[in-house]
């Protein structure tokens, strides 16, 4: 089950022309990343990897991490926004291996649902 969320606008915290400007950069990130293999094909999709080490006893494990995606879709008039985070995944420890195929996976299923053509 999808729940929709109404934004409620309080303030402009950027300026248009810097949200147009980081949206680009996500794009790029999506369309020229580790994981663009996985982008459903035909889509304008904004996004950005993150690998997190995970603190053990005072220092950081480089096999601990959390892995994750933040993107939204479509780029141009997003339909929704998703954040993917998995804590120490198995198959690999970066968010470019195991987050972003999951967003995109979920993306594509979300894209499908709310009828969105591919662009």
């Amino acid at each position: 089950m999808v729940s929709e969320i109404k934004p409620k606008r309080q303030r402009q915290v950027i300026s248009a022309s810097a949200a147009r400007v980081m949206t680009e950069m996500m794009i790029a990130a999506v369309d020229y990343g580790e994981a663009k293999w996985a982008k459903p094909k035909g889509y304008r999709i904004a996004g950005k990897t993150g690998t997190a080490q995970i603190p053990v006893a005072g220092h950081y494990d480089d096999k601990k991490t959390i892995a994750s995606f933040i993107g939204f879709a479509p780029a141009d008039e997003p339909a929704f926004v998703m954040l993917v985070t998995l804590r120490e995944p198995a198959s690999s420890p970066w968010g470019s291996e195991t987050a972003a195929p999951l967003f995109f996976r979920i993306a594509g299923d979300l894209l499908t649902y709310y009828g969105l053509p591919p662009q």
